[in-house]
């Protein structure tokens, strides 16, 4: 009755916003409200406290690392595909809502802080092993509403083409360009189980049961 009435309506996950339709007051992002909303009542992203390790001392950090994770991910979801439109992105309102109230308040975080979250803090330790279990613990929370009695995995490659030296790129004769090969499990949901990048000149089932097996246990 409120929202009919007053023609906006609150969020779970903040106090401080309340959502409404005005033409005149837009942003291009804002469908990154309701993927906020889901997050919250799931509880994904929160996992990253409790499976992730920072490192990271001192009283200058500003972006605690949820914050972190939600900009790297939010910010593909809503189409931005690199780093590069964090400087943009960290005065749009709406990701800033969907961040952290603190992020509301005084704004994301900046190019260089969200490639050294990426490229660093991610890759400290056992992070990266850390996060395909905090993944797997997400697709558990989604098929436990979902009530499903079988999985059925779809194992799967593509390229990633590159335009330079980087690492480990390759040509691929089947794609007919110099790539990467990565591999990929989905489930029947099309879910995103997990990822593995490789050097573009392997064969598309290169390393398969070494990456299969986590996923079946």
């Amino acid at each position: 009755m409120g929202e009919k009435k007053n023609h906006y309506f609150r969020l779970n996950f903040t106090d401080k916003l309340k959502v409404h339709f005005k033409g005149s007051e837009v942003t291009s992002d804002g469908g990154l409200i309701a993927i906020r909303e889901l997050d919250e009542q799931l509880g994904l992203t929160v996992l990253a406290e409790e499976y992730l390790v920072d490192k990271r001392h001192g009283r200058n950090i500003q972006h605690e690392l949820t914050e972190l994770l939600r900009q790297s991910v939010y910010s593909r979801l809503a189409g931005y595909e690199d780093v590069n439109d964090a400087e943009k992105l960290r005065n749009d309102p709406a990701l800033r809502a969907v961040l952290s109230e603190r992020a509301l308040e005084k704004g994301g975080s900046a190019e260089k802080t969200v490639g050294r979250f990426e490229t660093e803090i991610l890759t400290e330790g056992n992070n990266l092993g850390k996060m395909d279990e905090m993944i797997f613990k997400w697709i558990e929370k989604v098929d436990t509403i979902r009530e499903i009695k079988e999985v059925v995995l779809d194992f799967d490659s593509s390229e990633s083409p590159v335009y330079g030296e980087q690492e480990g790129g390759a040509y691929n004769g089947y794609f007919g360009l110099t790539c990467y090969h990565p591999l990929f499990c989905f489930n029947q949901y099309g879910d995103s189980l997990k990822v593995k990048l490789r050097p573009g000149n392997v064969h598309s089932a290169d390393g398969i049961i070494e990456f299969a097996e986590p996923i079946i246990q």
